[in-house]
């Protein structure tokens, strides 16, 4: 524990339940994971060391049952073939993403104003801006070098947004802060002359190469503080990226605990995508086939036709797990009246008559089933009919496949801000219920 960057109060220490080793856990996968990169990577090296087999997908793919997973750039599809496996035999599928909203490193990313080194970087997703403002950052995510090889990296505390003082914007206070991303939304990163600095150089070298080997990068920005618990009773948990690696350490942690099975009327499957928070259009997105590649590649592993892979998409389930909207005390009015959840009274299940999610009754109903087998209470979310509904791959998932989804998740306030916060209870009370949803009774 005290290798943690959880520190927990006693009273958190004190409590029943897991949700102790599961915070810790949870806060170890965070600060390795300040990238969608780095948190395949994590994952891999957990399934790895749990007796998974990774799999290229230029190669062939063995027809045996067992464990494997395959990873596509920030991607990962993970799955237990069972004993027995039929061609028709379903899938249980936990689906989450990797991708946190922020800041992404441009082209010739090194800059300067006035006698400051400055960094060259791009919206990504919706982040709250505000909430990216005087912290410590760092750059982190993929280099691809000339000889074709490639290496994470990330840079501990490295820039800053800094803001301007109150004495030079009197009316911040009362009139509102107004942030133009390309004008103010340029990090500091120290002081001195262009000559004086190359960011793609120092990333280079953290690998140990040179910066004219880089030939391509995909970098992001990430806050470096610590999680923590806190809060009356150490009730409450701050963390960069619960959107949306709450979900996908719940998933990974689900997988891991029904791994051990030795049989299962159903094929369990772990996919942790990238690119949501953009719109998941891409190749290792949701939208994107690698689901689909992998669980065609599956079936085909136990002589599936086509006539067969359909048969198993029809009794097979989809858990999308992404984080949803705790009410908010000082907001209210932009909740619906009714329904209000609050953190650590349960993980969410997410309905939206438009289908911005994709649970409908029996989704709620094998919801219900779930959670009612792990023990766990659960909470309905639903929007206010004048604030307009995100959405999350779970609708993406089952047009793409067909397959039934259920969207859930744990519940948040500050979603987007730099600085997220949950209940302690929520983030392993959502893995019980997912466990329960992979291995059902």
């Amino acid at each position: 524990m005290t290798d943690s960057p959880v520190s927990p109060s006693p009273a958190v220490g004190s409590s029943t339940g897991s949700r102790v080793p599961h915070l810790v856990d949870l806060a170890a996968f965070v600060q390795s994971s300040p990238s969608s990169f780095h948190a395949v990577g994590e994952a891999a090296l957990r399934l790895t060391v749990a007796g998974f087999s990774a799999l290229e997908e230029s190669e062939k793919w063995p027809t045996d049952a067992g464990k494997y997973f395959a990873v596509r750039d920030g991607a990962i599809v993970a799955w237990i073939t069972p004993r027995g496996a039929e061609a028709t035999t379903p899938f249980r599928i936990i689906g989450a993403h990797t991708d946190s909203p922020g800041f992404a490193l441009k082209p010739k990313p090194t800059t300067g104003s006035n006698g400051w080194l400055q960094a060259g970087v791009e919206i990504y997703g919706g982040p709250l801006y505000n909430s990216w403002l005087d912290r410590e950052l760092e750059f982190a995510g993929r280099l691809v070098f000339d000889d074709g090889t490639t290496a994470l990296v990330r840079t501990g505390p490295f820039l800053r947004f800094p803001q301007l003082a109150v004495h030079l914007d009197r009316g911040v206070n009362s009139d509102g802060l107004t942030l133009n991303p390309q004008q103010h939304l340029n990090p500091v990163i120290g002081v001195g002359t262009l000559a004086d600095a190359d960011i793609v150089s120092h990333l280079a070298g953290l690998a140990g190469r040179a910066g004219s080997h880089v030939i391509g990068y995909d970098i992001v920005t990430t806050d470096t503080a610590a999680p923590q618990v806190f809060g009356l009773g150490g009730t409450l948990f701050a963390s960069g990226r619960l959107d949306n690696l709450s979900s996908v350490h719940a998933g990974l942690v689900a997988l891991l605990a029904v791994a051990g099975e030795a049989d299962s009327s159903s094929i369990t499957v772990f996919a942790a995508f990238d690119h949501e928070e953009v719109g998941s259009e891409t190749r290792s997105g949701a939208g994107g086939p690698f689901l689909e590649n992998v669980l065609a590649r599956i079936g085909a592993a136990t002589g599936a036709s086509a006539s067969d892979r359909a048969r198993a998409f029809a009794g097979s389930w989809c858990l999308s797990a992404d984080a949803g909207h705790a009410v908010h005390p000082n907001y209210p009015e932009r909740h619906d009246p009714v329904n209000r959840p609050l953190v650590n009274r349960g993980p969410l299940l997410k309905i939206n008559a438009n289908k911005r999610y994709a649970t409908d009754g029996l989704g709620a109903a094998e919801w219900a089933r779930s959670c009612g087998q792990a023990g766990v209470e659960y909470q309905e979310f639903v929007s206010n009919n004048s604030v307009p509904c995100g959405s999350t791959i779970g609708p993406i998932t089952a047009a793409r496949l067909g397959i039934r989804t259920v969207d859930v998740g744990i519940a948040l306030l500050s979603m987007h801000s730099a600085r997220e916060l949950c209940g302690v209870d929520d983030p392993a009370a959502l893995a019980s219920a997912m466990q329960a949803f992979l291995a059902p009774a």
